[in-house]
């Protein structure tokens, strides 16, 4: 019986590139899909009946439908356990969903302040009041990040061993010198510029990067 090939629907960029990069590191076969955030795709009805949340990253496995990073993150690891993309060490594992739920939970949130601020306010003064708190927000929780890592004095963010949590954490590294925030990522937060550098010398990152059109590290 062959394997059903995977769906990813991605967005150039966006936080789903931790899942196109997770895919690319299983060596499985995967169709990636383009869904044009710019566009409007997110919200046009074929992809609503994917995705009834408009967001990316989604994957489908067959019949099996899977929403949210964490999520598909876990999943991708438990289905091609020979890449070895969680943890099998039981406080490792538990660092790695601790990462997990911070980007998802934190880092993206505060992001998001920035990148999409209409979505908390309607009139324009509350719109640049929020963007200007969510920048100071964002500045202050990318050099937390840069703390944790340094404290942790391991190659990868769960420990020794390279993980999906390294995926989703190169995804904020890039958004942080992306246009919105601006940031010299390598003399503001060197620790974490060292690691996206280890992450752009993978072939599955590269791979990644290349098809979404980004800029090694």
């Amino acid at each position: 019986m062959n394997t059903p090939e995977i769906k990813l629907f991605y967005s150039p960029g966006a936080c789903s590139l931790a899942s196109h990069i997770v895919l690319e590191e299983t060596g499985a076969p995967f169709e990636p899909v383009r869904v044009a955030l710019a566009e409007g795709a997110q919200r046009r009805p074929e992809y609503l009946a994917i995705n009834p949340k408009g967001r990316v990253p989604v994957i489908a496995d067959g019949d099996f439908v899977l929403t949210e990073n964490p999520a598909i993150l876990y999943y991708l690891a438990q289905r091609f356990p020979a890449a070895k993309l969680w943890p099998g060490d039981p406080q490792a594992a538990a660092r790695c969903a601790e990462w997990l739920a911070w980007g998802s939970s934190g880092i993206h949130v505060s992001y998001a302040h920035v990148s999409r601020p209409e979505r908390y306010a309607s009139s324009e003064a509350a719109i640049e009041d929020i963007k200007a708190k969510a920048r100071a927000s964002c500045r202050e929780t990318w050099g937390m990040v840069e703390a944790k890592l340094a404290a942790a004095k391991s190659a990868w963010v769960a420990g020794e061993h390279y993980s999906v949590a390294d995926a989703y954490m190169f995804v904020f590294w890039n958004w942080g010198r992306g246009s919105r925030l601006g940031y010299d990522m390598a003399r503001d937060f060197p620790v974490w510029t060292e690691h996206a550098r280890r992450m752009g010398a993978r072939p599955a990152v590269k791979r990644a990067l290349e098809q979404e059109g980004i800029e090694l590290p």
